[in-house]
């Protein structure tokens, strides 16, 4: 972070110091919301939780060299004091102190938002710019009131970009974590059924969306709002911007758009780049059909930051992927694939795994494919019908298992790909990781491709790990 005193702080939050030594003493380390995470100079925020409460461990973050607390209340005691900069609430001091440190900043910020891919193209963004100089992005999914500062506030002087994923529960989210970090460009990828449950309909997950495009700055202010031509209501929102408008997509009117589009590889998309300024050949590393239109929207802003159309169809060549659990591709010494995918699930990234995993079985003549699904979460009303859906489509991709892990959606899903026309165990419902992973391992043979997925809450990860792991146990909940 930025160097900051403990003076300057308790000033831009609005705080009151508490037991702290020295004023002028500066956090020179990052703010961190676990005690174990402390580095010298850090500033640790004791967020209250429903298990933990993060003010218990204030005093060992102390002892691990942070500088002093974020906190609601006092931590220390007069025979022990803690320094600390005392709030009416945590996490709004912690976006305050992110909107301070990015308006200290000469860097470009980049926000995007999407009911699916959102992490996957902040990653090849991040991995773009990072050739033109230091970038700082969200980690993983941290993209909420909580993990958007964390990563403003990561940023330093050197920084020339920050990438920040924004995720949006209900309306008014996205423009509350515009407000923290001012974004120049923003990007919305798509509008689609995930939380649906919470949003009511894709009408009103578009509004929340839109709230990114509505925050950027006008036109002649350098303002760019990135909109997917091939969504309707994405594209629908060059209406609520005073930025420019830039299209990305396959559709013809695109100003990045992506021509020849192919599968290669197995299973890895290839297509030609083209652009305002000329055209280059991608071949990507990642898997499945779907990243195109990520790679197209990563070029997109990549471009508006003066990145050539050859160096951003070399750059999308090697990207790899940077987040953990998202179509993450190990092959065992046996022969066997796996393909983790199971960080989150909603229909729209269902439907884009399922027709991954097809185009990579059908790179070798006779090879299986396995599709292990669980509940996709936050459907409300169309949960069924989606869980349903996405079991009929299994079939219809002719995907040679599908294994149904779980209560009743995971019973859904096998509803469907018996009702579409599957016969005999081509579909299968189990309770349990520990029934699915006993399952895989009896019947499993060299050259197969298992992918899993299903929302987080399932937590199926861990049966991709034990398929991983030989027969290592399988721990937890779910077992």
């Amino acid at each position: 972070m930025i160097a900051l005193s403990l003076t300057e702080i308790a000033g831009l939050v609005g705080g009151q110091p508490h037991d702290i030594p020295d004023p002028d003493l500066k956090v020179t380390g990052p703010v961190v919301i676990d005690s174990r995470e402390v580095r010298p100079g850090s500033l640790f925020a004791a967020l209250p939780g429903e298990r933990v409460d993060g003010h218990d461990f204030a005093r060992k973050a102390i002892e691990a060299g942070a500088t002093a607390v974020l906190a609601a209340r006092p931590v220390g005691t007069a025979d022990a004091p803690v320094p600390a900069i005392v709030v009416p609430d945590v996490i709004a001091a912690m976006g305050a102190l992110a909107r301070a440190v990015v308006e200290r900043l000469d860097a470009t910020v980049v926000a995007l938002t999407g009911s699916a891919g959102k992490t996957s193209t902040k990653d090849l963004i991040a991995q773009l710019l990072q050739r033109r100089g230091p970038t700082v992005w969200t980690p993983g999914s941290l993209n909420n009131e909580i993990g958007l500062p964390l990563t403003a506030m990561s940023a330093d002087e050197a920084t020339l970009h920050l990438v920040l994923e924004m995720g949006a529960r209900g309306k008014g989210h996205i423009r509350y974590l515009a407000t923290l970090t001012p974004p120049r460009i923003g990007l919305v990828l798509n509008v689609g059924t995930a939380h649906i449950g919470e949003f009511g309909g894709r009408e009103q997950i578009a509004e929340a969306k839109g709230e990114l495009v509505e925050a950027l700055p006008p036109a002649e202010e350098g303002g760019v709002a990135v909109l997917n031509a091939d969504d309707p209501l994405v594209r629908a929102m060059m209406s609520r911007t005073k930025a420019r408008t830039v299209l990305f997509g396959e559709a013809e009117d695109a100003d990045v758009r992506a021509g020849n589009v192919r599968l290669a590889d197995g299973g890895r998309p290839a297509f030609t780049l083209h652009t305002p300024t000329g055209c280059s050949e991608v071949t990507m590393r990642l898997y499945g059909e779907h990243h195109v239109s990520n790679a197209l929207a990563a070029a997109a802003v990549a471009h508006e930051l003066g990145m050539s159309v050859d160096e951003i169809a070399v750059a999308l060549s090697e990207a790899g992927q940077l987040s953990r659990w998202r179509m993450e591709v190990t092959e065992r010494s046996d022969g066997v694939t796996v393909v983790n995918d199971a960080y989150n699930a909603n229909p729209e990234s269902m439907r884009a795994a399922l027709r991954a995993l097809v185009a990579m079985g059908a790179a070798t003549p006779g090879r299986r494919t396995w599709a292990v699904l669980g509940q996709m979460a936050e459907l409300g009303e169309e949960s069924l019908a989606e869980h349903d859906a996405v079991g009929r489509l299994a079939v219809r991709l002719n995907v040679s298992k599908l294994v149904a892990v779980g209560g009743q959606e995971a019973a859904w899903l096998d509803m469907g790909a018996k009702n579409e026309g599957s016969w005999g165990e081509e579909s299968v419902h189990v309770s349990d990781v520990r029934a699915a992973v006993d399952l895989l391992r009896s019947e499993l043979r060299p050259g197969d491709v298992v992918l899993v997925k299903a929302s987080r809450s399932v937590g199926l990860e861990r049966l991709a790990q034990a398929l991983l792991d030989g027969e290592g146990e399988v721990s937890g909940r779910w077992a």
